[in-house]
């Protein structure tokens, strides 16, 4: 739930650097003549740097352009993403392993940690969370910039569920955001995937359409095999277009009218 060593001392090189030349360029701590003394600079004195930093963009534009720390085309890429940053304030509303969530109004990321993992940083009873941050890509992840404040509120249960219902729609949905670049890749595995899922529920289907219930047949088989049926369909509607939540429902109604018939007949053989 951290990067690599190796990847937190990239970002710091890449952030510290650019911070100086912002620095530089505002002239907002004017004794300040090296990256390595910026590097020791308080948390206050960095708050206002990064404060200039994210209000004009144009900085990063202008820090990529002139690149006065002479960095690799890889490293300067880096950096020119971090225009797409994401800032205000969010909930900590758990910590997996992999991750922390992090919740904005609806949206949902999947935040690394630097040089210490969020466990290592907050307590999980203490969570949720309310804290400001700003949020970077970095390398096809989501992380921190490294300087988080933290707002000191407490949440009652109601709550408490409605950022855990926030959390769980969208890893229903698969809406956590883990990374800002677009996933291609996963996209193409996730096509290919669903056609096979819908391949086999078709042969299902065609299986199941033959399944008939001959007089005489113990009273059960009737509405097995109608469960049978509604449940493939139900299946079907899902991976075709599991957006249509109107047509999911009226398709689980007959799910659940079908098993309602079963159970019936399962009783009824009690007596």
């Amino acid at each position: 739930m951290k990067l690599s060593d190796q990847d937190t001392k990239l970002f710091y090189e890449l952030m510290w650097a650019l911070q100086y030349y912002v620095n530089s360029k505002l002239k907002t701590l004017p004794d300040i003549k090296s990256i390595k003394q910026y590097e020791d600079c308080t948390i206050e004195e960095k708050f206002k740097i990064r404060t200039a930093l994210y209000k004009d963009k144009k900085l990063i534009d202008s820090f990529v352009k002139e690149n006065p720390q002479n960095f690799s085309e890889e490293k300067l890429q880096i950096i020119s993403k971090w225009k797409g940053f994401i800032e205000g304030d969010f909930f900590i509303e758990r910590l997996l392993k992999k991750h922390a969530v992090f919740i904005k109004d609806t949206k949902v990321y999947g935040v690394i940690g630097l040089n210490q993992s969020f466990y290592e940083m907050h307590d999980p009873s203490n969570l949720p969370l309310l804290v400001k941050a700003v949020l970077l890509p970095f390398k096809g992840k989501v992380i921190y910039d490294g300087l988080i404040q933290i707002h000191n509120m407490s949440f009652g249960g109601g709550y408490k569920h409605e950022l855990k219902e926030i959390y769980l729609r969208a890893k229903q949905r698969n809406l956590i955001i883990e990374s800002f670049e677009p996933i291609l890749k996963q996209a193409k595995t996730e096509k290919s995937s669903n056609a096979n899922n819908k391949l086999q529920l078709d042969k299902l289907n065609g299986i199941v359409k033959k399944l008939h219930a001959a007089s005489g047949s113990p009273a059960i088989f009737s509405p097995a095999f109608s469960l049978a049926k509604a449940s493939i369909e139900f299946g079907q509607i899902a991976v075709t277009d599991p957006e249509d939540i109107e047509n999911l429902y009226k398709s689980l109604k007959k799910v659940h009218r079908a098993l309602n018939k079963v159970n019936t007949v399962i009783a009824r053989s009690d007596w």
